[in-house]
């Protein structure tokens, strides 16, 4: 009988046969850990109650009621000092002549003198008033016995005992005495809680003032929730700005720094003031510290703006109640009221609200109208917006190039005689045609109305949506000339200065919508051809200069500090078709935004109006489509997009086409059939660009290996 030999130490080579012993391995426990030092248990727990939230609170209370009780007793200080002193009026000759107001400075000069001739009546009066008051004390006291001895005399008749006489006097005596002790009772308490109740006093003044820090003040103080804007709050912003000459001034002007502000005006959902700046400080110091400014006023950088009126030396602060620009605005007139036309020669179009609240309404008349800014932040509905309102008078024609391609123009057919829809080149040279042609009809007008100036033209709108592709388009004609670019040979940069250059006097009107403006995909000639100009969020100052002028920008329009993906369809408008404040170059609009389904009804109502507009598509309907070629157009530039998108976007290319019949399925199959097929990219269908160029490159080596059979 064989017995298995259990080893208790591990083979340096262990057996690989079937035969191989059984092995034990022991392995030791794992040693204990290093007990922790007690200089690191306490660092530990030294650092864990340091910061902790109920010791930061506390250490704050402890910092501000302590700062409260310092800083009052200096505000009652500095009270006490402008009573007995004339700093006070110093302070408001300085300010005046800060201000350059020299009449305001000679009545404060003259307030001054007539206060120091009182006070040097009192002092003189103060050298004769020691003689003056031991008489009157003697004369009092021989007086006050008098009546108390008359009185005593009344009483001794009266009682028949001639000891009443002095009855009176004994009475006031004993009072005296009782007077006496009760201040010697409470002298003793007084002198040890006096100086508690002066600390007291002096803590109420610099609470009720908030003298201390802002981190040291409660949380609810600290957010600035619900705070007023006052003239003190303003002025100690403007202040605390860091700029040493307007921080000196003020502090020479004391509590007069309010005066170099106006009224402060409600204006909307917030507050409007005017800033006189002192002498010594320039305009745009305080404009290039607006974040500073908006913090000093508790609030977030986009909700103070600082336009430059048209007053020297002044700044024009409006300031939002915390959060009400946040807020959404309405919806559009145009959707709420069903029975709304347009007038394009009177009337304004109701495009969304100022900051003030206020409706901002824009006149289109004869005026060419770019809209530009970040991608995704509402251009193409700011623009569609004014063109359904436009489309409401039915004598207005549109011709539209939608270089997007994604149907967000798709509820003009039926209005608009030229619809193209796609992000392709051959869209591109398309949408340059357009213009083109759009260029022969002004001329036209231009030659009929030469024959016969009282000829009246329908206006015509030539609008590109997504315009910087028609300007970056590599393609070229015949004649070698560029579809794009920014040079003399590009056709559709000369095409649209032939029209900023007449076509507003035969009502041929240019409006272009364009992203992420540089000066290759906007040229500075096109741009400043456009009499309304209009950009959302922007990323630089300098695009905001591109978008709407270094005037414009100069004077506080800022569309580069707006909030991307917060602030969408809040556009900086510079424009003389719009109210704009005086002595300011732009004015902010928040624009309402019309939904696809409402957009689709302000177009059937539109459509009513008319006898009837037969659409020219870019693409002949009679020729049969190429599937596979159309998905690589709608795809674009994209690495990739979903199914339903890219299924969309066939749609908007051919409706007629690629209509309800044309689901999730048939796409698939459609790339199944040359070797391809949508893949899942985050538990979502997509379709991949390199997959269907390999498709087409499939199909086009399948179909010359057939043709050489």
């Amino acid at each position: 009988m064989s017995e298995n030999v259990v080893h208790l130490h591990k083979p340096t080579v262990p057996p690989t046969d079937d035969a191989a012993p059984t092995v034990l391995t022991v392995v030791p426990d794992a040693p204990p850990a290093a007990p922790v030092p007690l200089w690191v248990r306490s660092g530990r727990a030294v650092k864990t109650a340091v910061t902790h939230e109920t010791t930061k609170t506390t250490a704050r209370a402890v910092a501000r009621h302590g700062l409260y009780t310092f800083n009052g007793g200096r505000i009652v200080a500095r009270r006490t000092w402008d009573g007995k002193t004339g700093a006070r009026y110093e302070r408001m000759i300085r300010t005046a002549e800060a201000a350059g107001n020299l009449e305001a400075a000679e009545e404060w000069e003259e307030r001054l003198q007539r206060f120091r001739a009182a006070r040097h009546h009192r002092r003189m009066d103060l050298l004769h008033s020691p003689v003056e008051a031991a008489k009157g004390i003697a004369v009092g006291t021989g007086v006050s016995i008098g009546v108390l001895v008359a009185l005593g005399v009344v009483m001794a008749i009266n009682n028949h005992d001639v000891t009443d006489v002095i009855t009176p006097l004994r009475a006031t005596i004993d009072f005296i005495a009782l007077l006496i002790r009760i201040v010697q009772v409470v002298w003793g308490p007084a002198l040890t809680i006096g100086p508690f109740l002066a600390l007291l006093a002096l803590w109420t003044v610099g609470s009720k003032q908030q003298a201390a820090p802002q981190w040291a003040l409660p949380a609810n103080v600290r957010s600035g929730e619900g705070e007023p804007i006052t003239p003190s709050i303003v002025v100690k912003a403007l202040r605390d700005l860091g700029v040493p000459a307007l921080r000196n001034a003020i502090k020479e002007m004391g509590d007069a720094g309010a005066s170099m502000l106006g009224p402060i005006r409600i204006a909307g959902c917030g507050v409007e003031v005017d800033v006189t700046l002192p002498s010594g400080v320039a305009t745009n110091e305080v404009q290039a510290k607006r974040r500073k400014l908006a913090e000093n006023l508790t609030r977030h950088e986009h909700e103070v703006f600082i336009t430059i009126p048209e007053a020297a030396r002044t700044v024009r602060l409006w300031i939002a109640d915390s959060g009400a620009l946040d807020e959404p605005i309405g919806p559009s007139p145009l959707v709420t009221d069903e029975t709304m036309t347009a007038n394009y020669k009177t009337g304004k179009a109701p495009w969304g609200q100022d900051l003030r609240g206020d409706a901002a309404a824009i006149s289109l008349y004869q005026r060419h109208l770019l809209v530009t800014g970040l991608s995704n932040q509402g251009k193409t509905a700011a623009l569609r917006a004014l063109a359904l309102w436009l489309a409401l008078d039915r004598s207005v024609e549109f011709w539209i190039a939608d270089l997007k391609g994604i149907g967000d123009w798709a509820v003009f057919e039926g209005i608009a005689k030229v619809l193209i829809e796609g992000p392709s080149d051959d869209h591109c040279i398309q949408a340059t045609e357009m213009v083109e042609d759009a260029v022969e009809e002004m001329n036209r007008r231009i030659e009929a109305q030469r024959r016969d100036p009282s000829i009246v033209f329908p206006p015509l709108i030539v609008l590109v949506d997504e315009a910087q592709k028609a300007f970056m388009c590599p393609a070229k004609g015949e004649d070698k000339r560029p579809y794009g670019g920014s040079k003399a040979t590009s056709r559709y940069f000369m095409a649209v200065r032939e029209i900023h250059n007449q076509g507003r006097a035969v009502d041929v009107l240019m409006w272009q919508g364009t992203q992420d403006p540089t000066d290759q995909n906007l040229p500075k000639l096109v741009r400043e051809g456009a009499h309304t100009r209009a950009s959302l969020v922007v990323g630089t100052e300098s695009q905001a200069e591109m978008a709407l002028g270094a005037k414009a920008v100069n004077a506080g329009a800022a569309p580069h500090l707006l909030r991307q993906g917060l602030d969408k369809g809040t556009l900086v408008v510079a424009s003389d078709g719009i109210a704009i404040p005086a002595g300011q170059a732009s004015i902010t609009v928040r624009t309402h935004f019309i939904d696809d389904e409402p957009a689709a009804e302000i177009a059937a109502r539109a459509k009513a109006l008319r006898d009837g507009v037969a659409t020219l598509r870019a693409v002949d309907r009679g020729e049969e489509r190429d599937a596979l070629a159309d998905v690589a157009a709608v795809l674009g530039d994209a690495p990739r997009l979903r199914t339903n998108e890219v299924l969309k976007r066939l749609h908007a290319l051919d409706p007629s086409t690629y209509g309800d019949q044309w689901t999730n399925d048939r796409l698939k199959s459609l790339l199944e059939e040359h070797g391809e097929e949508p893949k899942k990219s985050h538990g979502v269908m997509v379709v991949h660009r390199d997959h269907v160029l390999r498709a087409l490159a499939n199909r086009d080596t399948e179909g010359s290996a057939s043709t050489a059979e």
